[in-house]
């Protein structure tokens, strides 16, 4: 009761302190968050939450899935997809602040002739077309629209994002055009450039490489590094990065893993011979599903060939082990079956269909394949232009339908059997997961022996024993290393297999043996993370790692400690060239005596232009052929220290080029590089550059 009273004697004091406190706390907070919790970058000034990035990251992974026809993207792609939102991201922001500026729009009204107007959009003539006609039908796209608000929420959000699509290319459109109508070329730049390329100079040089004085005659000083680095710092220019060290444990199974494996397939073989069920008991054992494929001999599977090819029906083989799987084997079937067979087909897909980029409906889909298969079958000699005009199949323009030789079980489950079940000459309409097919059977190959193999797989894994095991190896290396002079000195004690990563960049997600390194690249990049630093253990798939930071580049110009070993050799060059170039004052007005005094030959350049850029003999040497073009006939250069030898050139005479009549195409040629240069995005690459962008996605992924 006392300590109560106490308080209340005090209360006043205490809210105040209390005050005070919550009030330093929140204007702390305040100042420390500026920018939203959930911000992922900064493009140009316009803050980039995470929630933004997603939702345009979710909306290319549904893009690239229908273009896939799959629902599973592959990891890699999955980084390659994240890494292409960004750089979508920065573009949009970028440019669409260039667009403001220069008041670039698309109006409502432009948008809609973009899309439904005489002239639309090559997107819009791409994705409307009539499957009758082959051609683009506007009528196809008003439907389509005044259907849209009784589509799936799915297709409304496929138009808004097709709609943004032609608005941004509209918008880019017109900013190239501003662009590129802007780029003027003076009769006198058209002129010169012809001179580059066609004026002819014939020459005699002598160069001495730096090759030939030893690297020891050369004493170099700081000042020596810093003349070079000063005069070429921007060549220097780099990116953040960051380089470690690392050692993989391995999560591999152990010989009881495999033994135990191995027991587990033995206790399938009774039931496996007995089962009248092959398929249901595959896929319930099995770790891949059952396939129905007819094997010849010689596409048996290597380690069944000889024991299954000509054993009796029912004959089962097992376990064996490959590749990293104890399997069983059950000769399920034998028969004769051609090798080979041909056919002609018109592919009518729909909207849904694997692969399909069509936009009509499967009953339209089949409609239009009925009245195909009606025609053919009462006029089989039409199959080739009909398959041309109205096949989905890419290859129909070119084969007209005729899929040539095929191997059994090569095409598709339902296709493959009308095929096989059918004579030459048959004409049958079939369905499959690609459409709706009016297949012609033109060919078969004498039926040979085959047969039909069940095979259940067990891959082997570690158990959680082994993961335990592996784990304590790791746990134990890292918690008696936490230096890198006792990681390194462990890994060579311990003979462990050492890795490097050099260069490693924020948003880097592959590293040699790892499959998802993210996690220790976020480790690495981490502002706590120092040099030297050993990481904990990275529980990974399949595998723990240790790594140690051994190096941080910070993005821009480093300072010269940093690169002084890198510049080393050109440093040395620059010496040479001094040294020799002033040798060469002695006897530069006689090439004859200054080859002899140097032993080297005097070089005769029968034939050169500005443009060559290359001095035969010497590689890329263009400041010695500047010097030259600079020269009137009989002129010569005082000594040039060239890129890897020290020159003397001597002009023997220069043909100039003919007048031309019309220097127009010259012009014409150098537009065209320019819009080719725009058309590859290189106003925005430059734009880029300058703008202001921050890129914090690493601590998110």
């Amino acid at each position: 009761m006392a300590v109560i009273g106490k308080i209340r004697k005090h209360s006043a004091l205490l809210v105040i302190v209390i005050g005070v406190a919550l009030a330093a706390f929140v204007l702390g907070d305040f100042t420390k968050k500026s920018r939203p919790s959930n911000y992922v970058g900064k493009i140009a000034g316009e803050d980039i939450t995470i929630t933004d990035f997603n939702r345009k990251y979710e909306e290319n992974v549904e893009a690239s899935k229908r273009q896939a026809q799959s629902d599973r993207i592959p990891q890699e792609e999955l980084y390659r997809i994240r890494e292409n939102t960004w750089n979508q991201l920065v573009q949009e922001v970028v440019m669409g602040k260039e667009y403001d500026k220069l008041g670039i729009v698309v109006t409502p009204e432009e948008l809609f002739d973009q899309i439904q107007g005489p002239k639309p959009h090559f997107a819009v003539i791409q994705n409307f077309v009539n499957p009758e006609t082959g051609q683009y039908d506007r009528d196809m796209v008003i439907r389509y629209l005044q259907n849209l608000d009784n589509m799936p929420q799915e297709n409304k959000d496929q138009w808004l994002t097709f709609e943004r699509y032609v608005k941004e290319d509209r918008l880019k459109t017109k900013y190239s055009n501003l662009v590129t109508k802007s780029y003027y070329i003076p009769m006198a730049f058209a002129k010169k450039t012809y001179e580059e390329k066609n004026d002819k100079a014939s020459a005699q040089l002598v160069g001495v490489r730096y090759s030939s004085v030893p690297d020891s005659l050369m004493k170099l000083t700081d000042k020596d590094y810093d003349r070079y680095f000063e005069d070429n710092k921007i060549i220097y220019d780099q990116p953040e990065s960051r380089d470690i060290e690392y050692i993989v444990f391995d999560i591999v199974p152990s010989e009881k893993d495999m033994q135990s494996a191995e027991a587990y397939v033995k206790t399938l073989v009774d039931e496996f011979k007995l089962t009248e069920n092959v398929v249901g008991f595959v896929n319930a054992n099995s770790d891949t599903k059952y396939d129905s494929t007819w094997f010849s001999k010689s596409d048996v599977p290597v380690a069944l060939e000889s024991v299954m090819f000509d054993a009796e029906k029912g004959t089962v083989y097992g376990p064996y082990f490959e590749n990293g799987a104890y399997h069983l084997a059950r000769l399920v079937d034998i028969t004769m079956r051609p090798d080979s067979m041909k056919a002609s087909h018109v592919l009518i897909s729909y909207k849904g269909a694997a692969r399909s980029q069509e936009s009509r409906t499967k009953e339209e889909a089949a409609k239009l394949a009925d009245s195909l298969f009606t025609i053919i079958k009462k006029n089989p000699s039409q199959m080739g232009a009909l398959a041309a005009a109205f096949s989905t199949d890419p290859s129909a323009s070119k084969n007209q339908g005729d899929l040539g030789w095929f191997k059994d079980g090569q095409m598709v489950g339902p296709f493959n059997n009308f095929v096989y079940e059918n004579k030459i000459g048959t004409i049958g309409f079939v369905e499959t997961m690609f459409g709706y097919h009016v297949v012609e059977v033109t060919g078969k190959k004498e039926p040979a022996k085959k047969i039909r193999i069940a095979q259940i797989t067990h891959t082997v894994t570690a158990s959680t024993q082994t993961f335990q095991e592996t784990f304590a190896k790791a746990s134990k290396f890292a918690t008696e290393n936490k230096t890198h002079d006792r990681f390194i000195a462990s890994i060579e004690s311990q003979g462990l297999n050492k890795k490097i990563a050099n260069s490693l960049r924020p948003n880097t997600f592959s590293v040699a043996g790892i499959e998802n390194p993210r996690q220790i690249v976020r480790w690495a990049f981490d502002e706590n993370t120092k040099v030297n630093d050993v990481s904990t253990i990275f529980d990974l798939d399949n595998m723990y790692v240790i790594a140690s930071l051994t190096r941080i580049i910070e993005k821009g110009i480093p300072e010269i400690g940093l690169v002084k070993e890198i510049i080393h050799p050109q440093v040395v060059n620059m010496k040479k060239g001094e040294y020799l170039t002033e040798k060469m004052k002695a006897y530069a007005n006689d090439l004859n005596q200054l080859a002899t005094a140097f032993g080297v030959e005097v070089s005769d350049v029968p034939s050169i232009t500005f443009d060559t850029r290359s001095l035969p003999g010497f590689g890329q040497e263009q400041k010695a052929i500047g010097e030259l073009f600079a020269l009137r006939p009989a002129g010569m250069t005082k000594p040039i220290a060239g890129n890897t030898s020290a020159f003397v050139i001597k002009m023997n005479e220069l043909t100039k080029a003919g007048e031309r009549g019309n220097y127009d195409p010259i012009r014409n040629e150098l537009k065209a590089t320019f819009e080719q240069q725009v058309r590859n995005n290189s106003p925005f690459k430059a734009i880029e550059k300058v703008s202001d962008i921050e890129d914090n996605r690493i601590i998110y992924f």
